[in-house]
């Protein structure tokens, strides 16, 4: 057999401090956004109508955020996720400028934690991410941390090294594009009354509508993103696991849900932070979700009087309304989600502030 077919990192190739420089940059252009739109019903109206990000001071409409994520989260798979379990979670995602079409991404991770499981046959790796643009600036900036198999469960296993992650992104370190003024913001572009100052911590806001995934969408939207993980693609392969089938790519249940959240939140301009987060259950097509989210913190940016930051809980549930959310006990400072519960996002989003 040829030496020239790339297998992908196991978990025993990881090693800690070694960054990886991941390939294919992504010129990105319009069908992207048209595609993101088809295929997870994003309504958000920055991402939308032209005329109104000329009106908010943008150059042209900006990709949508989760849209950039997802592509660049897309090219560190080959080197990080190829073998991955499961994606496990994130934490301190800083969204910094925004994207266009005609902008290239590229990405480089680097390996910040490795856990070996006690099952000795997989362990968690973390890396920090970059996305940059094609003038070497920052674009996006995150955490995740992963499950792996080990290519030889008797191999030796690395030193543990669990990094601590900070609980959120605060809003000293949220940023705000620059270019971004919302002082003129009218809510008939959108349909939706409330803005920054009608929303309090403590808010539950059910959202009413929900989103049958379809096979064919999942693996579009995974194909989209470039993510060439095998649980999402490889049908023959995953039947030999205890799924028995492919799993649908936790960023389209992120992006699903969010664009199930825009009832409520319609007047959202941007998403800042991604906080934390955890895929508490698999997806499956012909699952059903349904999205509901929560008031967490309430933030008033300094230096802006036209911009405000809410800091969210988005919860996405499979085969059951959001109006009919199930408890979610702890148990030793871990919470316990019952299989209902898929999604449980937390992350911070800018809105227009009253005059």
């Amino acid at each position: 057999m040829s030496g020239k077919t790339p297998g992908g990192n196991f978990f025993e190739d990881f090693s800690l401090g070694r960054t990886l420089v991941h390939g294919t940059p992504r010129t990105v252009g319009e069908g992207e956004q048209s595609l993101y739109i088809a295929l997870t019903g994003a309504r958000h109206v920055l991402h939308s109508a032209r005329p109104v990000a000329h009106a908010l001071g943008y150059r042209d409409r900006p990709l949508d955020d989760l849209l950039v994520f997802h592509l660049a989260f897309g090219k560190t798979v080959p080197d990080i996720s190829l073998n991955a379990v499961a994606n496990l979670g994130y934490a301190d995602a800083r969204f910094l400028r925004p994207v266009h079409a005609g902008d290239t991404l590229s990405a480089e991770s680097t390996v910040i934690g490795l856990k070996e499981n006690s099952n000795r046959k997989s362990g968690i790796v973390w890396v920090r991410s970059t996305a940059l643009n094609q003038n070497g600036e920052e674009v996006l900036g995150w955490i995740r941390w992963v499950m792996v198999h080990k290519r030889d469960p008797a191999s030796p296993a690395p030193e543990t090294v669990v990094p601590e992650l900070p609980a959120r992104v605060g809003p000293e370190r949220l940023a705000a594009p620059p270019c971004l003024d919302a002082r003129g913001f009218e809510t008939a572009a959108t349909g939706g009354p409330w803005l920054w100052d009608d929303y309090e911590p403590g808010e539950a806001i059910v959202h009413p509508g929900g989103m049958t995934l379809e096979e064919a969408d999942h693996t579009l939207a995974t194909r989209l993103y470039q993510n060439t993980a095998k649980v999402h693609f490889d049908a023959l392969a995953m039947e030999a696991t205890p799924f028995g089938r492919r799993l649908v790519y936790g960023g389209h249940v992120i992006s699903v849900c969010r664009a199930l959240s825009y009832d409520g939140l319609e007047n959202v301009l941007a998403i800042a932070a991604i906080n934390g987060g955890s895929h508490c259950h698999p997806t499956f097509a012909g699952d059903t979700l349904y999205a509901r989210s929560e008031v967490l913190e309430k933030w008033a940016l300094p230096g802006r009087r036209d911009l405000g930051a809410l800091r969210l809980r988005l919860l996405g549930l499979k085969n059951r309304p959001a109006a009919d959310v199930p408890s979610i006990p702890e148990e030793n400072g871990q919470r316990r989600y019952p299989p209902e519960v898929v999604l449980d996002l937390d992350y911070t989003v800018l809105l227009p502030r009253r005059p």
